[in-house]
């Protein structure tokens, strides 16, 4: 069950040759993690006002293909797992008119307060039951 984002390639986002900027897939990244969020029915607006927050602690992008400038491209997320104290996301980012694969990535998230303390998504009944339906879904 990956969120699917849809995006055009802005003139900001690339060099001189239309070619799209390295960090900016970590940008889409971030796109694609807010959007799967609020399809799980967990807006960051809700989570953070329930007093948690997900910090990136490690993030990966493996780069296939160039994006181009005005590219359509498509964002997938899928949240590959979760423990305790960690959340994973994975990434394709596909050109729209051709499917092909741009880039893969990952990232790693804590799961802390608002305060910056760890905290156990055992203690957080209304995270772990979302995650646990979605993984469901995905047959894990």
């Amino acid at each position: 069950m990956p969120a699917r984002t849809e995006i055009r390639v802005r003139y900001a986002e690339t060099d001189k040759m239309g070619v799209v900027y390295h960090s900016n897939y970590f940008v889409w990244m971030e796109i694609g993690r807010t959007e799967l969020f609020r399809k799980m029915g967990l807006p960051y607006k809700v989570i953070e006002e329930k007093g948690i927050i997900f910090p990136v602690v490690e993030a990966f992008c493996r780069y296939k293909k160039s994006a181009l400038y005005d590219d359509e491209i498509v964002i997938e997320t899928v949240l590959k797992h979760y423990s305790a104290a960690k959340v994973v996301l994975d990434y394709k980012i596909i050109r729209k008119k051709d499917e092909v694969l741009l880039a893969e990535g990952e990232t790693v998230h804590g799961i802390v307060t608002t305060e910056g303390k760890p905290v156990s998504i055992k203690k957080l009944p209304w995270l772990q039951e979302k995650f646990d339906k979605i993984m469901e879904i995905r047959g894990n």
